[in-house]
């Protein structure tokens, strides 16, 4: 696992392929699974008590759950200079997350290119791990990934004059 730790940014040029990180874990809990029942309408039987006559004996998370704690914690893990996240490829939901389990994620450079003068498209192999070690979605992400002279030209940039949405 690379040394870098996740408060230190990490630019284009820091990274090689073959680099990988693992994030801290996170309970995914039944009040994080209502909670994105409740945001996203998605209120299928699979994720609340009803579950007991499921193919899985007792209720899961939304697969979709997974994948969303999996960008927040691999947000940090690496710190990457991120400009853009560009693409999700070959998913897979391996098998289920059940309420308490504990997961983290192991990610891994796979390929880096160049994108401009000023920054790399980087896909990225994302593993979302349980308390068992046992792979339960895995898949690629692609990004923009800023290199140091990016940064600084964005640090040097004039405050952008773009007003922000007022609060509903």
């Amino acid at each position: 696992m690379n040394p870098i730790t996740a408060s230190e940014p990490v630019y284009l040029e820091d990274m090689k392929v073959g680099d990988s990180w693992r994030s801290p874990s996170r309970e995914i809990t039944a009040d994080d699974v209502a909670d994105f029942a409740l945001l996203t309408g998605d209120n299928d039987p699979l994720h609340s008590s009803d579950a007991a006559r499921s193919p899985f004996g007792e209720p899961v998370a939304h697969g979709l759950l997974g994948l969303s704690v999996l960008a927040g914690l691999s947000s940090e893990y690496p710190n990457a200079a991120t400009l853009a996240l560009v693409g999700i490829s070959d998913w897979q939901f391996e098998a289920p997350i059940f309420f308490g389990d504990r997961v983290q994620v192991c990610t891994t450079v796979e390929q880096i290119q160049s994108h401009g003068r000023r920054s790399g498209r980087v896909t990225w192999i994302r593993q979302l791990l349980n308390q068992h070690g046992k792979v339960v979605q895995r898949g690629r992400f692609v990004t923009l990934v800023a290199t140091r002279a990016r940064a600084r030209h964005l640090v040097q940039r004039e405050p952008s004059s773009r007003k922000s949405l007022p609060a509903r």
